[in-house]
């Protein structure tokens, strides 16, 4: 029992690692520009043809969101989470509930490996 939780640890942090693109040295919002390797996140998901389509649009434009957020100079936080919630509203929309659930840990795994302190866990 103990070796299939620690291998599923190790599968979900490999998972982490190729989710995102354009892992930064430094670990802060601005790292980040919400970029998200759409095929991976495609074969982690399962996604079928409409749901990749959608997919496909919602992280396009959750990486527009998160660059309007980084060059904010002011609520620059609110924007980020703002953003973050907003792609949350439209996965949960889009995507069944095991896919959504798969979905949440990963981006709430990336947020925290990137420094951005926004409580996903909804």
């Amino acid at each position: 029992m103990r070796k299939s939780g620690l291998t599923l640890v190790a599968a979900l942090a490999f998972s982490v690692s190729v989710f995102a693109d354009g892992v930064k040295d430094n670990n802060n919002a601005s790292a980040w520009d919400g970029s998200i390797n759409k095929s991976k996140l495609t074969q982690y998901l399962k996604l079928n043809g409409t749901q990749n389509e959608k997919v496909a649009d919602i992280c396009d434009f959750f990486k527009a969101e998160m660059s309007l957020a980084n060059r904010a100079k002011e609520g620059k936080n609110e924007k980020v989470r703002n953003a973050v919630y907003g792609n949350l509203k439209l996965m949960k929309e889009t995507l069944d509930e095991k896919q959504y659930s798969n979905y949440l840990r990963l981006m709430a795994m990336t947020l925290r490996n990137k420094g951005i302190d926004v409580n996903v866990d909804k």
